[in-house]
Formats: structure tokens, sequence, C-alpha cells
């Protein structure tokens, strides 16, 4: 394993695990061993709920995205030249060389009482609209964040598909319709799914969106986290939601390589 994985990664992760068990007297973080915060954040019912609530919002960006991107990306893979082709891959690239947050933050423009969606409504009898501080605006900002990065994903899982599959489906008479959910979805499934597993990823543990786009009521569990720090300086709660966040994602991560390929190799 490098030198760098131990440092910033098992060594952070073995500092949290033994955060978890201390405890904060007099507002002074103090090495302790108690079960005292797993305790207080698992029976809180707001934990509970900020859990579930961050769980669904993840998995809501993660569907959305991937059924935006999939028609996106077999354009991509299928429709368009090579050149153009390249142009859009480069386009899609490009939001990721700008500060995310700047990205997320210029949403308020355009989604605010008097932002531009709204002008334009007004100009033809229509709203105004209240399009921030809720699950909408968290959801515009999540897709921000992801729907670039889906589509290319899922675009080299197409791009990839075996062409005289597709050839020999409509020369069985299959339709088109058909053929893209029997025989190139099948074969691109494994990048269909992780692209959709980054999104769950990438949404589950953003700060930005929910809490700038979202304004932070309710809360997800990063707010939660940075919440409990503010709070009477609770490292040990925070650190708590925090590995509740990274155990969440590993579960998940292994969920969907079991699904992308365990089926895969059951078959050989």
């Amino acid at each position: 394993m490098p030198v760098w994985q131990i440092l910033f990664f098992v060594a952070a992760m073995a500092f949290l695990v033994v955060m978890s068990f201390w405890s904060v007297k007099s507002f002074r973080l103090t090495p302790d061993f108690t079960f005292a915060n797993w305790i207080k954040m698992y029976g809180a019912g707001y934990f509970q709920d900020t859990y579930l609530r961050t769980v669904l919002y993840a998995s809501l960006a993660a569907a959305v995205s991937s059924a935006i991107a999939f028609p996106c990306a077999f354009g991509l893979a299928f429709r368009v030249s090579p050149n153009v082709r390249r142009l859009i891959v480069f386009m899609l690239m490009t939001p990721y060389f700008t500060s995310y947050l700047v990205r997320s933050y210029s949403w308020k423009i355009v989604l605010t009482e008097n932002g531009v969606l709204n002008t334009l409504f007004g100009w033809i009898g229509l709203g105004p609209f209240d399009m921030t501080s809720n699950l909408f605006a968290t959801m515009v900002g999540y897709l921000t964040l992801i729907l670039p990065i889906v589509i290319l994903l899922q675009y080299f899982s197409l791009v990839n598909v075996d062409r005289n599959l597709i050839e020999a489906a409509h020369n069985l008479r299959c339709g088109r319709l058909r053929t893209v959910f029997v025989i190139i979805v099948p074969a691109a499934k494994i990048g269909i799914i992780l692209a959709a597993t980054f999104a769950f990823i990438l949404s589950f543990g953003d700060f930005v969106s929910p809490s700038f786009l979202g304004g932070s009521k309710p809360p997800t569990l990063s707010i939660l986290m940075v919440d409990s720090v503010k709070s009477g300086s609770q490292w040990p709660r925070a650190a708590v939601v925090a590995l509740t966040m990274v155990f969440t994602l590993l579960v998940v991560a292994f969920a969907a390589l079991t699904l992308a390929y365990g089926s895969g190799k059951r078959g050989r």
C-alpha cells in the first residue's frame, strides 16, 4: 500500500475511530473511551431521519442523473461523428475546470424569486415559483456536480459495445427500442451501474448543494456533521457521522460491484 494512502486515508480513518470514543468536557476535546457518542447519535430521531433523507436524496440524484445521461451518452456513442464526439467530450469535461462551489452558487442567480427563470416566467404571466431552499434546488446542485461525469462514464461503456451484436439483433428483426434494452443496456451494464454508483457517492457526501441551494433545512449528514462541530465543539459526534457515511459508501460500493460483476462471473 502506498505511503500516501496510509497517511491520508488509513491514518485519518483510524484517528476518526479513536476520536469517536472521546468526550467533550467544558468545550474541550478530551481523550476517553466511551460509547456515549455512538449511543447519543444512533438513538436520536433527528440522526435517523437525516440518514434516511441523505440516502434518499443521493438515490434520487443517481436515478435522475442516470435517466438524463443515458440518451445523451447513447447519442454520443452511436449517433454523432467522431469530430463532434470529441468536441462534446471536451465540453463535458470543462465544467470541472471551474470551482463546484462557484457553479452551485451561481444557480442562485437563476433560481431565486427575482432570478432569471422567474423573470422569464413573469413575462408569460407565470410565477414566481419557489425554486430555492428546497429539494428541487438541491437536486439542481447535485446534477451540476454529477451529470457530466455520469454521461462520460456511460458513454465510455456504450462506445465499447460490440456493434456486431447490434447488427445481429437488427438482422433478426429486433426493433430499435428493443435492441437498446435487450442488447445495448445489458452489454453496457457495468458502466451504467458504476456511473450511478459514482453519482450516489458524490451526492451522498456533498455539502455545497444542500447547504447553499437547499438552505440546510432539512439537513443532510454532511450538514449535520458540520453542525455537530459548531454546536459545543462536538468533534466526537461529528466523527460518528463521518464514520457512518464512510461505512455506508463502502457498503454501497461493494453492493454495486457485486451487481455489476457478480452475475457475469456466475454465468462463466
